[in-house]
């Protein structure tokens, strides 16, 4: 069997975060919560896929995104129309395209970043383990 990866991240605004990666990348909301002790989300993702995308909002004790220059969520589009038609859907939904921090990922593909400083590169490569 193989495993469903789900990532979950602290988010400022659950509706703008929503309403971002659903349309730059596509996903569907599939599945919420709210106060949950003290926690209210949603999740992101397609029947297609094996991820998900959780962004969790605390009532309570506020947290706030942390991410680093060098956090990143990686997507392979080996296809270079569908890369470049969702590179275009991320400036569209909201997303800025920024230069990575790591040059590598500049080479064949594209980084953006959300309104909390999450960071999302799309690469036009197909996964290759090493």
């Amino acid at each position: 069997m193989v495993p469903h990866l789900r990532i979950a991240r602290p988010v400022t605004d659950l509706s703008r975060s929503k309403e971002l990666y659903c349309r730059g990348l596509g996903l569907q909301q599939t599945g919420s919560f709210r106060e949950h002790d003290g926690f209210s989300g949603v999740m992101l993702g397609r029947d297609d896929l094996n991820w998900h995308l959780e962004f969790t909002l605390c009532h309570r004790h506020p947290v706030e995104p942390a991410s680093t220059v060098d956090d990143l969520l990686v997507l392979y589009f080996p296809d270079e129309g569908e890369w470049r038609k969702t590179c275009q859907q991320m400036v569209q939904a909201g997303f800025q395209r920024i230069d990575s921090f790591n040059p590598y990922w500049d080479v064949a593909g594209r980084t953006f970043i959300d309104s909390d400083g999450y960071r999302v590169v799309l690469q036009n490569r197909a996964w290759q383990p090493t």
